[in-house]
C-alpha cells in the first residue's frame, strides 16, 4: 500500500497530565535524532494525541529507525486523502488491490464527529464496493487484510498495519541511572530496559587487570555500540578494582569474598553516582540466578547504600533474558570468552545466605576507604556514541 504520512502513537504517555507536552517534545526530539538521515524527507506535525510525519514523497522507509525510539508505542504507514466518501471509496479500492490476501475486514474510526456518516455506514459502503469490484471476501474474525480508515478533521487516513514500537518513555525523560555493566548477558539487557523506560543509562565497570583480559573492555564497547541504537551517547566509567579485590581475598573466609566484593562495588557506585549527580544505581541481577542474587544476599549487599537500586531483570527467567539479548544483538558479544572480575575470582562455595555481622567483621579487618578513594581517583572514562 502507498503512504504519504506516518502516524505515531504515544501509548502510556497519554496517561500523563500537565507535563504531557514535555514528554511529547522529548519524543519528537528523539524521533528527529533517529531519523536524521531522512530530515529532508518529511515535516513533523505534533498534535496532542499523535505525531504525524508528513512525507515529501511517498513510501519513505523509516520503519527500522522508528522501531528503535523509546516512548513511541506504535506507528502506521498511512495514506492521507480527501475525506469525501466517494473519494475514500475510490482510493480504498485502488489500494486494497495492491495487498496480498483473499479476505479482508474494514475498520473505520470516525474521530471527526461532524462527518456526515457514522463508522458502520462507512464500513458498509467501502466493503460493499470492494466486494463488487474485486475477488476479495469478508472475514471479520481472521482477515488477511485489515483495512483501517480514520476520519479526522484534516482528512481521511488509510492504513493496513500498526507496527509496534518500543513503548515506554523517551530516553532521559525519567532521569539517569548508573548501571553496573559486567559484560555478561544480563546487564546489557537491563541497560536496554532502562533506556526503554525513559532512563538515561551511564555505565560503570570494575576491571581487575592483570587477572582480567583487556578484551573485556573491547567487548563492553561493542555491546554499548549496539545499545547506541536506543541511546545515542553512552558514558562508560572503568574503575580499577584489582587492589580492592586482592585485599578482599586476603582477609575473607571461604564463601564470603563475593558478598564483600559486591558490597565494595556498591560503595564505589554510590561514590561515583554522587560525584556525577546520578540519583540511582541499577544492575542486571535476577533473583536466585547466582549466590549473590538470592534475597538474603541482596539484603546484605544492599545494606551499604540508601540510594535507590533498580533491578529491571529481578523476576525475569534466564530464557527470556537471552531472548531479549538476541533481539537487541548483544548476545553474541556477551558470550565472548572474556571473563570479568566476578567470574575470575568466584569462590567454590559462595554463601547464599550471608550474615551481615560476619560481613562487617571481615570489613573491619582492613581499612578499605583509602582503596575506594584511590579507585575513584583513577577511573577511566570512555564515551561510546553512534
Amino acid at each position: 500500500m502507498d503512504y504519504n504520512t506516518i502516524i505515531i502513537r504515544f501509548g502510556e504517555m497519554n496517561t500523563k497530565g500537565k507535563n504531557k507536552k514535555q514528554f511529547i517534545a522529548q519524543l519528537a526530539r528523539k524521533i528527529r535524532e533517529a531519523t536524521k538521515d531522512f530530515k529532508d524527507k518529511y515535516v513533523m506535525d505534533i498534535q496532542h494525541d499523535h505525531i504525524y510525519l508528513r512525507l515529501n514523497e511517498n513510501n519513505v522507509d523509516m520503519i527500522k529507525e522508528l522501531k528503535e525510539v523509546s516512548g513511541l508505542y506504535s506507528f502506521s504507514l498511512a495514506l492521507k486523502v480527501d475525506p469525501d466518501l466517494d473519494n475514500v471509496r475510490k482510493v480504498v479500492l485502488d489500494q486494497i488491490k495492491k495487498e496480498n490476501g483473499h479476505t479482508f475486514k474494514m475498520y473505520t474510526h470516525r474521530i471527526d464527529k461532524s462527518y456526515p456518516f457514522i463508522s458502520d455506514e462507512i464500513n458498509r459502503e467501502l466493503a460493499g464496493d470492494i466486494l463488487k469490484n474485486s475477488t476479495l471476501q469478508v472475514d471479520v474474525h481472521h482477515p488477511d487484510i485489515l483495512f483501517s480508515v480514520e476520519i479526522r478533521r484534516d482528512g481521511a487516513y488509510l492504513f493496513t498495519e500498526t507496527i509496534k514500537g518500543l513503548g515506554g518513555y523517551p530516553v532521559g525523560s525519567l532521569g539517569k541511572t548508573l548501571l553496573m555493566l559486567s559484560g555478561g548477558i544480563d546487564s546489557p539487557v537491563a541497560a536496554y530496559l532502562m533506556m526503554k523506560r525513559g532512563i538515561e543509562v551511564v555505565c560503570v565497570h570494575y576491571a581487575s587487570p592483570p587477572y582480567t583480559n583487556s578484551g573485556v573492555i573491547t567487548k563492553l564497547e561493542d555491546i554499548l555500540a549496539k545499545l547506541n541504537l536506543y541511546q545515542e551517547r553512552i558514558v562508560l566509567y572503568v574503575i580499577p578494582f584489582t587492589k580492592i579485590q586482592e585485599k578482599i581475598y586476603e582477609v575473607s573466609p571461604e564463601g564470603y569474598p563475593i558478598t564483600i566484593m559486591r558490597r565494595m562495588m556498591y560503595r564505589l557506585a554510590v561514590k561515583l553516582a554522587e560525584k556525577k549527580h546520578i540519583p540511582s544505581i541499577s544492575n542486571g541481577e535476577s533473583v536466585g540466578q547466582v549466590a549473590s542474587q538470592t534475597i538474603d544476599s541482596m539484603h546484605v549487599i544492599n545494606e551499604v547504600t540508601n540510594m535507590p537500586v533498580i533491578r529491571p531483570l529481578a523476576v525475569f527467567d534466564k530464557v527470556d533474558i537471552i531472548k531479549i539479548s538476541k533481539d537487541i544483538s548483544t548476545y553474541d558479544i556477551s558470550i565472548r570468552p572474556y571473563e570479568d572480575c566476578c567470574t575470575i575470582f568466584a569462590p567454590v562455595k559462595p554463601k547464599t545466605s550471608p550474615h551481615l555481622d560476619v560481613c562487617k567483621d571481615i570489613e573491619n579487618k582492613f581499612d578499605f576507604s583509602p582503596l575506594l578513594d584511590e579507585a575513584i581517583k583513577n577511573v577511566e572514562v570512555k564515551i561510546i556514541k553512534s
